[in-house]
Parts: structure tokens; sequence; C-alpha cells
């Protein structure tokens, strides 16, 4: 059973919307504390988030861009804003469709099935721009290629990429990588990091792995760090 999760602030449609999706046999969860959208949804990875633009406590532009930097959950944005240069945006940071309110009964659901049907196959993807990296095997796809990535570049890029554009501490990296942050070799990271900047550059990646003296790593784009 498909699960969405739904955020909308006007409690008789959000509720609306569970009773007619779960009539389509979907598990849906409504997400009330406007405050933790983005955790929340991180923690349950719903199979599809149904997002309202405006929120109380955050914009949906907000908790779109946070949700699509963090994972690869499909959002449908509903909302009652029209404007081109809303939808433009909501498409350009990330949003898989855009549906306007009020909206058609079919045209919601048919849209969500097709959005569910695209995304098969992929619940264990995180989802970068232009490439997406399969948390189990560590292979990266990327302009119709795929590479297969050593399973430690591969925990380092996945640490890199559950919080991505933030600063990512040697230790926590270490820990995702061997388990441990104590008698870890500093050479041994430094030579998985190095030869997995460099396959990210042989691809043109538009992310890079940028130091932070003294702390950690990021990934940024990779202008910043050329």
């Amino acid at each position: 059973m498909k699960r969405i999760a739904v955020v909308e602030d006007e409690e008789m449609v959000a509720q609306e919307l569970r009773t007619m999706l779960e009539k389509e046999g979907y598990n849906v969860s409504v997400l009330s504390d406007f405050t933790c959208v983005t955790e929340r949804v991180l923690e349950e990875l719903p199979d599809l988030l149904l997002l309202d633009i405006n929120l109380p406590e955050k914009s949906g532009f907000q908790i779109c861009r946070e949700v699509k930097n963090k994972s690869a959950v499909p959002v449908v944005v509903l909302t009652s804003r029209d404007q081109l240069r809303d939808e433009l945006l909501a498409l350009e940071l990330g949003a898989d469709e855009f549906i306007t309110k009020p909206y058609r009964k079919e045209r919601l659901l048919a849209r969500i099935a097709n959005v569910l049907k695209r995304y098969e196959g992929r619940s264990n993807m995180l989802e970068g721009p232009g490439f997406l990296l399969d948390r189990g095997t560590y292979t990266l796809y990327i302009d119709n290629r795929s590479v297969l990535l050593p399973k430690n570049q591969g925990k380092i890029l996945e640490t890199l990429m559950l919080d991505m554009g933030n600063v990512v501490t040697k230790e926590t990296i270490c820990e995702a990588v061997w388990g441990t942050s104590e008698f870890i070799d500093e050479n041994a990271l430094q030579v998985n990091l190095t030869r997995l900047k460099k396959t990210m550059s042989s691809l043109s990646m538009k992310l890079s792995i940028a130091p932070e003296r003294g702390v950690g790593y990021r990934l940024s784009p990779s202008e910043e760090t050329t």
C-alpha cells in the first residue's frame, strides 16, 4: 500500500484529501505540526508528499527544497496560488507536479498515480542535481550512465547527501563508513575522499566536495570549489 503524507493547514481540506485518498487505497498521514514538516517527512519517507504552499510556520517552497535536498520523495504541490512564477519556482525546487485549487478529483488522483508510477523502484534512491545515488548498491546514475562506486566512497557520498549543503564532520563520515571514529587513520579517509572527488569530476557532476578547515566536508555547487 502506497503511503502519502499530506501537508495542508486547512483542516477541512486536509480531511477531505485523506478521505478521498484512503478510498483509493492509499495509506494517508496528515502532518499538522508545521514547525517540523521536513523532519517528519524524512523520518517517515512516504511514497509521496502532497504539499500546500501557504503554511503558517514555513512556506511550502522551503519545505519542498529541504525534502528534495535530502531525499528522493516525490512532491506534488496542491495550492490556491495560480501564478506562473509560483509554478515555475516549485518545479525549479524539485516539485514533480503543480496543481491548483479548486481541483478536480479525477485529475488530482491521475497526477498522483502518474508520479508514483514514475518513482517505482526509486525508494532507495537519493536525488541530487542531475544524478541519483542508489543507497543499496552505491550506483550513480547520471547522464544516462551508471557508475558503481566502491562501498566506502558510496557511503561517503551518501552521508554528505543526507545533509546536503551542510558541513558534515570527519567523525560523522568515519562513523558512517567504518562504524567508528576512533583509531581511523586520517590517510584512509583522505584516500577515499580523493578518489571520490576524482570520479565526481570525471562525470562533470554539478556538485563537488568542499573542505571546511578543521571541521569536515560539505557538498557544494562545482563552481564553488574550482
